[in-house]
Protein backbone atom coordinates (compact mmCIF):
# COMPACT_ATOMS: atom_id res chain seq x y z
CA UNK A 1 0.00 0.00 0.00
CA UNK A 2 1.37 3.41 -0.92
CA UNK A 3 0.92 6.61 1.06
CA UNK A 4 -1.64 7.84 -1.49
CA UNK A 5 -3.65 4.62 -1.12
CA UNK A 6 -3.50 4.91 2.67
CA UNK A 7 -4.70 8.52 2.52
CA UNK A 8 -7.60 7.45 0.28
CA UNK A 9 -8.64 4.67 2.67
CA UNK A 10 -8.34 6.96 5.69
CA UNK A 11 -10.53 9.54 3.97
CA UNK A 12 -13.18 6.95 3.11
CA UNK A 13 -13.28 5.33 6.57
CA UNK A 14 -13.14 8.56 8.59
CA UNK A 15 -15.49 10.61 6.41
CA UNK A 16 -12.79 13.15 5.56
CA UNK A 17 -11.71 14.62 2.28
CA UNK A 18 -8.32 13.57 0.94
CA UNK A 19 -6.61 16.82 1.94
CA UNK A 20 -7.74 16.41 5.56
CA UNK A 21 -6.69 12.75 5.59
CA UNK A 22 -3.26 13.62 4.14
CA UNK A 23 -2.80 16.37 6.75
CA UNK A 24 -3.74 13.91 9.52
CA UNK A 25 -1.31 11.28 8.24
CA UNK A 26 1.49 13.85 7.86
CA UNK A 27 0.85 15.07 11.43
CA UNK A 28 0.97 11.47 12.71
CA UNK A 29 4.26 10.78 10.91
CA UNK A 30 5.80 14.03 12.17
CA UNK A 31 4.71 13.36 15.76
CA UNK A 32 6.09 9.82 15.75
CA UNK A 33 9.35 11.00 14.16
CA UNK A 34 9.86 13.75 16.76
CA UNK A 35 9.18 11.35 19.62
CA UNK A 36 11.57 8.70 18.26
CA UNK A 37 14.29 11.30 17.68
CA UNK A 38 13.93 12.30 21.34
CA UNK A 39 14.47 8.65 22.30
CA UNK A 40 10.86 8.03 23.35
CA UNK A 41 8.84 4.93 22.47
CA UNK A 42 5.47 5.42 20.74
CA UNK A 43 2.82 2.90 21.88
CA UNK A 44 -0.46 2.37 20.08
CA UNK A 45 -2.29 -0.11 22.30
CA UNK A 46 -3.49 -3.11 20.30
CA UNK A 47 -1.59 -2.05 17.18
CA UNK A 48 2.05 -1.96 18.24
CA UNK A 49 4.98 0.12 19.39
CA UNK A 50 7.66 2.08 17.57
CA UNK A 51 10.86 1.69 19.58
CA UNK A 52 13.97 3.86 19.04
CA UNK A 53 17.22 1.91 18.65
CA UNK A 54 20.73 3.35 19.02
CA UNK A 55 23.38 1.57 16.97
CA UNK A 56 26.93 2.16 18.18
CA UNK A 57 29.82 2.94 15.85
CA UNK A 58 31.83 -0.04 14.76
CA UNK A 59 33.22 -1.89 11.82
CA UNK A 60 31.25 -3.59 9.11
CA UNK A 61 32.14 -5.67 6.09
CA UNK A 62 31.14 -4.88 2.53
CA UNK A 63 29.57 -8.19 1.39
CA UNK A 64 30.41 -7.54 -2.25
CA UNK A 65 34.14 -6.83 -1.83
CA UNK A 66 34.87 -8.21 1.63
CA UNK A 67 36.46 -4.90 2.58
CA UNK A 68 36.00 -3.74 6.19
CA UNK A 69 34.68 -0.23 6.64
CA UNK A 70 33.98 1.99 9.64
CA UNK A 71 30.30 2.49 10.45
CA UNK A 72 29.14 5.66 12.22
CA UNK A 73 26.84 5.52 15.22
CA UNK A 74 23.23 5.93 14.13
CA UNK A 75 19.65 5.80 15.30
CA UNK A 76 16.91 3.64 13.87
CA UNK A 77 13.61 2.26 15.06
CA UNK A 78 11.88 -1.08 15.31
CA UNK A 79 8.21 -1.94 15.30
CA UNK A 80 6.83 -4.40 17.83
CA UNK A 81 3.48 -5.85 16.84
CA UNK A 82 0.65 -5.53 19.38
CA UNK A 83 -1.57 -8.44 20.42
CA UNK A 84 -4.71 -7.25 18.56
CA UNK A 85 -2.82 -6.78 15.29
CA UNK A 86 -1.05 -10.11 15.72
CA UNK A 87 -4.36 -11.92 16.23
CA UNK A 88 -5.85 -10.14 13.19
CA UNK A 89 -2.93 -11.26 11.04
CA UNK A 90 -3.04 -14.82 12.31
CA UNK A 91 -6.79 -15.25 12.72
Amino acid sequence: MTKAELVEQMADKAGLNKVQAKDALDAFIASVSISLKAGKEVRLVGFGSFVPIKRPAGTARNPRTGETVKRKASQSCRFRVGDALKSTLNG
